[in-house]
């Protein structure tokens, strides 16, 4: 996992709970879970910006 051992997962752990105390980790984890989840879903299915987007871009090709 990137790189990473064991030994260095254990410091970040200990820095992240004096940083942000064992009260907030939790919700910081929610939070992050979620960004992603939202991440994750958009790059599935594309907004309706993207599909103007693809298609002015296909008519731009087409006048050329």
């Amino acid at each position: 996992m990137f790189g990473l051992g064991w030994p260095e997962i254990a410091v970040m752990t200990i820095v992240a709970i004096l940083i942000f105390g064992p009260k907030k980790i939790p919700e910081l984890g929610t939070a992050l879970g979620k960004t992603l989840r939202g991440f994750k879903e958009e790059m599935k299915t594309p907004s309706e910006e993207t599909n103007q987007e693809e298609e002015c871009e296909s008519l731009i090709s087409e006048q050329r």
